[in-house]
């Protein structure tokens, strides 16, 4: 299973008549009430939290943005109090941006 393999890197930027790579702009998910912290585990990883919390591990990414985490590795080092953003407030304002666009 290939995660990237649905991801178009270029796109034509009709102005200039030329193509561009795609960028992505990740929203900053502040810390509100409703977060849950926990502490890491030796094996704990990204994608599987993810997964617990949010029944999704593709949105490993708001783990990694909302902890500063990820520079190439999903591993979460044991001891490292991570915070799991509460998923209406991180919803919320992807959705609104992607209206934006």
């Amino acid at each position: 299973m290939n995660r990237y393999k649905d991801i178009i890197e270029m796109r034509l930027d009709a102005k200039r008549n030329r193509k561009r790579r795609n960028s992505t702009i990740l929203p900053k998910i502040n810390p509100t009430t409703e977060d849950i912290y926990i502490i890491g585990r030796e094996g704990d990883r990204l994608d599987m939290l993810a997964f617990e919390y949010y029944e999704d591990e593709s949105l490993w990414w708001v783990l990694a943005e909302s902890n500063k985490l990820g520079k190439g590795s999903l591993e979460v080092p044991p001891g490292m109090r991570v915070r799991i953003p509460a998923r209406q407030e991180w919803y919320e304002i992807l959705r609104l941006q992607e209206k934006s666009r």
